[in-house]
């Protein structure tokens, strides 16, 4: 093999060194807390990214939060304990739908309170105009206008 031939060998072998991509090994006693895991981390929002899991993302925060699931998973907490846990420490921005609460009944209730405001607000303008009767000119203020008119033209 000529010498450049192997330059170029070293080299390749040089740069694929850099493109090894870094991998969690994490260690689980039983399938079934690898799968509450990776269901969980499939369930939690980013609070970095834009609406991203964690299990998807490579932001600090999201490691943080992965390593966080992990550890309270193999404490012994339940799915709803690990998700209340990132709730209490991220706020409910963390998870896709949030919980129906008075914090948050008026993003529901409101657009349709809204509307139905709206609908009535209409209806009882369209009563009020109807209701009241039209003006009609008397003879006298008729016959002012007809002079005026006729003055004009």
């Amino acid at each position: 093999m000529r010498w450049s031939n192997r330059l170029i060998a070293a080299g390749l072998l040089l740069i694929s060194l850099f493109a090894v991509a870094e991998q969690e090994t994490l260690i689980f006693d039983n399938d079934t807390l690898r799968e509450r895991y990776l269901d969980l981390t499939q369930q939690l929002r980013c609070p970095k990214c834009e609406n991203q899991n964690i299990a998807g993302s490579n932001s600090s925060i999201a490691e943080d939060m992965r390593n966080k699931t992990y550890e309270l998973l193999h404490l012994g907490y339940s799915d709803d304990q690990v998700v209340n846990y990132m709730i209490d420490r991220y706020t409910e921005f963390v998870i896709y739908q949030p919980r129906l609460n008075w914090g948050t009944v008026w993003l529901w209730l409101g657009p349709v309170l809204a509307l139905v405001l709206g609908a009535l607000l209409v209806t009882w303008l369209a009563r009020r105009s109807g209701t009241e009767p039209p003006d009609e000119l008397s003879d006298d203020d008729r016959s002012r206008l007809q002079t005026l008119l006729d003055k004009d033209s």
